[in-house]
């Protein structure tokens, strides 16, 4: 369905603007190997991602989506990870294609734009600065920036509050169910891209206003 043309467009991050799950891969399975657990698969990995860090080590940890590891080993192996990680983020990890011209084209018609993603600020800022895209965003909230985080619309709210922007003459573009959520709570118009993470589900049965195959379709959707 065509897109009124929004005042705000809210990015998400992980599964949207950037494929991170090489490094993601590369820094969990270098902390299970630091306490002889098995290395994950990638497409594990992949659709673990999108609820934060603390859930995506839960899950490699226990080798479920649901799992929950026991504190002790959590404790130890969060260490770990937020140290590896830290050093190794944006190794790999690269914009899709068509991120560049969509940013460009928003920029074109003078909409406002931030970046909103549950992703620890620590490795937010230094991930967007490295790929160039850090300067383009008006406002950065992510997964420690808030009391709350997506699903919970706060996030979207907050920045809509912040440029002094109507949610509903606002967008979010994402890639997962929590972005979904998080959208239909704020009274936010919902995007979504098709080839993200989102679990290893099919966005589309989560039923967002439009689905996108590159941001470089965003002019195709506005009206």
């Amino acid at each position: 369905m065509p897109i009124k043309t929004p005042e705000l467009v809210l990015l998400d991050l992980d599964g949207t603007l950037v494929d991170s799950i090489p490094d993601l891969a590369n820094a969990v399975n270098k902390t299970l190997q630091e306490f002889s657990i098995e290395e994950r698969e990638i497409n594990s990995i992949r659709n673990w991602v999108g609820n934060g860090i603390e859930k995506l080590l839960h899950r490699a940890l226990t080798n479920d989506i649901d799992g929950e590891a026991k504190s002790e080993l959590f404790e130890k192996a969060f260490i770990r990870f937020m140290d590896i990680y830290s050093k190794n983020m944006c190794d790999l990890s690269v914009c899709y294609p068509g991120v560049r011209e969509g940013i460009d084209y928003l920029k074109e018609k003078n909409i406002k734009l931030g970046c909103v993603t549950n992703k620890s600020g620590q490795f937010v800022h230094p991930i967007l600065e490295k790929l160039g895209i850090k300067d383009d965003m008006s406002i950065i909230i992510a997964g420690d920036t808030l009391p709350k985080k997506k699903p919970h619309p706060l996030p979207l709210l907050h920045a809509a509050s912040e440029f002094k922007v109507d949610p509903k003459k606002s967008l979010m573009i994402g890639d997962s169910v929590s972005d979904v959520k998080a959208a239909r709570a704020a009274n936010f118009q919902i995007v979504c891209v098709s080839y993200g993470y989102n679990h290893g589900n099919d966005i589309r049965d989560t039923n967002p206003d439009a689905v996108v195959d590159s941001l470089a379709d965003l002019p195709q959707l506005f009206h």
